[in-house]
């Protein structure tokens, strides 16, 4: 499930399990339908500081997902091939 924060700053959402999600102002991040039912969760809602929608399996705008995650080689900058078996 889908939730975007609708306020002008940074919210930590409490989730259960004592777990946390940081929401950057307007991005959206994903919890599941157990967390809805969370009651300070549902105090955000109401509260209008957070809102639902629809969840589907894709992340629109990136909440707290692949920070720091690079695109390309997880490896060092060597092109040199690795060698294997017996040496």
């Amino acid at each position: 499930m889908d939730i975007t924060n609708k306020t002008r700053v940074p919210l930590s959402v409490p989730l259960p399990g004592g777990k946390r999600l940081f929401l950057a102002p307007g991005k959206t991040g994903q919890v599941s339908h157990k967390a809805l039912e969370h009651p300070p969760l549902v105090k955000l809602i109401e509260a209008g500081d957070i809102e639902t929608a629809g969840g589907g399996p894709k992340r629109k705008d990136g909440g707290a997902g692949n920070v720091g995650a690079s695109h390309g080689s997880r490896h060092g900058g060597s092109s040199a091939k690795r060698q294997s078996g017996d040496r």
